[in-house]
This record gives structure tokens, sequence and C-alpha cells, in this order.
């Protein structure tokens, strides 16, 4: 054996070792371990990671082109097939030498990429907590004997591509298509199976929670459901108590991801006899939210009192407003400094704001004639339009920036209305409330002579008037009617009128 080190993705270092060291086979194994999300990598480290990869196998083809080999073996990942949680530049190098392996025996040579699931024993997966986060997954690392067993049958074979990994499909599948179904494992009746859902606690587990339920009060009810799944979603968190769940927090917030979804899916399951999504921490984003389901589920559409509840009202009222909330000029950040600004007749009007980035002296000029200046010093302005909580909203501060203040504030608003009524925001999702707004003018970003970079993708949904009301709707996931109207100065009249009519 000789052993004659050198970076293979250096092409002229390579080719002065194969010069050296003829082969008559290629085993190529390297490969770079790199956990970063695809919006956290930049361009040199994402090349880094594919050159071990793809760079180094397109050299090896490429040298060795016109040599007959007795076998060109790539070892490729599972991570280029299914994806890998973080590994974006990883699965794509891995993809690469599929293809690669695809291309080599259209031109008439011998080729096997193998995607591999992870190795135990010194396997890459081996690096860190590699394994853990593997067996985590469903994807236990196979012994290296069993694994160079089913290399061996693979070049026996002559394949040209495939996938060699050990499932434990109960725990794997679930997860994999938690936030979106796939077809990739169709065919595999073992992944098939698991699909299916794990065996439920059966008729008697939720019969005796509903009898257990229908014997409450609707608080104990609720009370008892928001406990149960708190105290499952914590086990599954690994808190002592239940405590470290709070009823309103989202599920997001907690650190759920699609494994931990899936087990207290299986564990609610368990515990109810029902037959559950996968989605289910998705569909109803807080305890509070899927205990309401669950009662729901378990006692009849009759015992829904929820966000949808009934108001008594008086008959000569068929439309009420029930709450209100503003931004505008002169400091009013609230329906009472709205009263109190008519009630005093103060005045909204005041100096142009100094957080904008403008040339207030270059844009003064006592003359109205004057072409690109103003004679005005003052006028109606939001002087905290740039604060906003873009992480409450589940908005990345890219897009924040990117989107035309008026939507902003509107989220914003539109959180308050909901507090103002007594409502929890988080207990709207998947009510039938709809969403109709008023809106005539967006000119935000208009002319700009250079767009900040980053932003690019984020400005026609940031700007459009359409998008207003969508915006509003999912982000507080309201399944009702969500419409922006135009219609000039009347704008906000029309939309109070069409949602009058909407509730009618």
């Amino acid at each position: 054996v000789t052993v004659a080190a050198c970076d293979v993705a250096d092409r002229e270092a390579l080719a002065t070792l194969l010069a050296e060291h003829p082969v008559n086979a290629v085993v190529h194994a390297a490969g770079v371990g790199d956990h970063t999300m695809i919006e956290d990598s930049d361009p040199a480290g994402f090349a880094r990671t594919v050159s071990a990869k793809a760079a180094g196998a397109t050299h090896l083809d490429e040298l060795l082109a016109d040599r007959e080999l007795d076998a060109f073996v790539l070892f490729s990942s599972g991570a280029g097939i299914w994806g890998g949680a973080s590994q974006s530049a990883y699965a794509a190098a891995n993809a690469y030498l599929d293809a690669l392996a695809e291309h080599r025996r259209a031109r008439g040579r011998t080729a096997l990429a193998v995607s591999w699931g992870g190795w135990a024993d010194g396997g890459m997966a081996g690096v860190g907590d590699g394994e853990e986060m593997l067996l985590r997954r469903g994807l236990p690392p196979m012994r290296p004997a069993l694994a160079l067993s089913a290399l061996q049958q693979a070049l026996a074979d002559d394949d040209t591509a495939l996938t060699v990994a050990d499932f434990d499909w109960q725990r794997f599948i679930g997860p994999f298509t938690v936030t979106r179904p796939s077809a990739l494992f169709a065919d595999v009746p073992e992944a098939a199976r698991a699909l299916e859902g794990p065996a439920a606690g059966g008729a008697e587990a939720g019969n005796a929670l509903a009898a257990r339920l229908a014997g409450l009060s609707a608080g104990e009810r609720d009370r008892t459901l928001v406990d149960l799944v708190r105290t499952h979603a914590a086990a599954v968190l690994g808190h002592d108590g239940s405590a470290a769940v709070e009823p309103g927090r989202a599920f997001n917030d907690l650190g759920f991801d699609s494994l931990t979804a899936v087990e207290l899916c299986n564990k609610l399951t368990a515990d109810t006899g029902l037959k559950l999504p996968t989605t289910l921490v998705f569909d109803y984003p807080n305890a509070t939210a899927l205990a309401h389901f669950l009662r729901t589920e378990l006692l009849g559409a009759q015992d829904t009192a929820g966000p949808e509840r009934q108001a008594a009202v008086d008959g000569d009222e068929p439309i009420a407003i029930v709450a209100m909330s503003c931004r505008l000029p002169g400091g009013v950040g609230s329906p009472e400094d709205l009263w109190r600004l008519v009630t005093s007749g103060g005045d909204a009007i005041s100096g142009f704001p100094e957080d904008r980035g403008w040339d207030i002296e270059g844009l003064y000029d006592p003359d109205p004639g004057t072409p690109g200046r103003t004679y005005a010093r003052d006028g109606g302005f939001l002087y905290d339009a740039g604060d906003f909580d873009a992480a409450l909203f589940g908005i990345s501060p890219r897009e924040a920036l990117a989107m035309d203040p008026q939507q902003r504030l509107l989220l914003e608003a539109t959180w308050e209305a909901f507090e103002r009524a007594g409502i929890d925001p988080a207990a709207m999702k998947g009510s039938r409330t709809g969403v109709f707004v008023g809106m005539s003018y967006q000119g935000y970003g208009a002319g700009l002579p250079e767009v900040p970079e980053g932003v690019e993708g984020h400005l026609l949904t940031g700007s459009a008037a359409s998008v207003v009301s969508g915006r509003v709707a999912y982000s507080f996931g309201l399944e009702g009617p969500a419409v922006t109207v135009d219609t000039a100065c009347s704008s906000s009249l029309v939309a109070l009128h069409l949602a009058m009519q909407s509730l009618r």
C-alpha cells in the first residue's frame, strides 16, 4: 500500500500525484461537514464545502477520462436525496456526485455513486454530536461491515446510483413529512405503515377522557386539556414540569421542531384515542389553541365555545364596534390619545422628523415655485413609524426593511385591536375572521436610485396594496375574506361598509 496525500480539489496537485502513482480504480470518499443554514452561508464557505466533494470528483473524472478503470466509486450522502438540517452546501455537493455518476455512465464509463446514511465507528456522523442527531432523526449509524457488504453487492450488480441507509421509520417518516407531503418513500412498505401513525390508545382511551370531560364545567374542561397538552409538551422538550410551557406561548418559540412536533402528536394520540395530524403544533400554535381543538374533537361541535363565540347583542344594533386602535400624527397612539387631541383642540402638525435621512435644510425654500423644494417646514408625521418588532410577527429584519411602514403599522394596530377587545391574538388562528383594509397610496421605495442589498426579493410584497390585507390574515391565521380596497379618499369608508355587509 502506498499512501500519497494531496488535496483532490487542487487539480494540479492531483494530476502530479496520478502521474506518479497510476491507479486502476477510484474510491472518492472525501467530505467536509458543515452545519450552516443557507441564509447564513457566505459564498466562500459554501464553495469550500462543495469543493471537497464536487471539485475533487470532477478532477478525478477529467484526469482519468481516457483510462479504463475497474471502478469509479463516489461516496455520496443521503443529504443529497432527502435533505439535511443545516446541510445546504453539503446536500448540493452530494446531489452533484449522483449526477456525475449518471453522466459517466452516459459516456460509457464505469461509475457508482452511493448515497450513504451515517456510518458508525469513525464516519463523518461520529464528529461532535452527529450520531446523536441522526438517531434523533431516525437514522441510526450503520455498522461498517454492513455498509461494506452493501458496497460489494452494488459493485457486483454494476449499479450506477443507489441509497444505502438504516432507517427507524417510526421516528424518521413523521418529521420528514410533517410540514409537507412527500412521495419519496411512498413505495417503501415500512414507511407507509409508519405514516399511518402509532397505535392509538384506542377507543377506550378516548372514551374515558371524553366521559371525564363531560362531567366537568366548561372552564374545568379547558384547564384539564390545557394541562394535558402542557404536560406532554414539557416532557417532549425535556423540562421537569408543565410550568415551563406557558399556555399562550407559541410552540415554535418554546423550541418545537418537526421531530418534537411528531413526538407530542404521538403522545396526545395515545391519550385521546384520536387520529391526529402530524402537523398538529403548526395548525394549533399554542397549548390553549390545541386544547380547544382537542375538546372539539372529543366532545363534538356543540362544545366549541372559543374565538368565534357568540355575543349577546341588542336587537337594534346588528353591528357593534367593540375595539379600536390607531396611529395618527400629533403623538396619537391610542383612541384615548385621539379623543384628548380632539377635546383639547390640539394641533397634530409638527416639524419634519430627523431620523429619515432627509436633507431638511436642503428641502426648504420660501419660494413656492422653486422646483424640487418645499416652502413648508411642518406636516403630519408619525415620529415612531420606524419602530417595529419584526420578530413578534415572524418577519425577518430584511423583509421588514422592504415593507411599506403602513403594513408594519397595520400589523401593530391589529394586534392592539385584538387586545382591546379582550381577545388573545393567537386564539384567532383558524377562525373565520375577515380583514377589510382601506388603502389608497403606496410610495414606499419608489424612485430609489439603488435598492439596499438583500431586500430586492421582498420589495414587491412590501409595496403592493393588494398584499396588505393578506399579510394581516396570514400573520394571525385568519381564514375569513381578506380584501384591500382602493377607492381613493373613500377607501376606509368603503372597506368598513364591505366588512359590515360581510358580517350581515
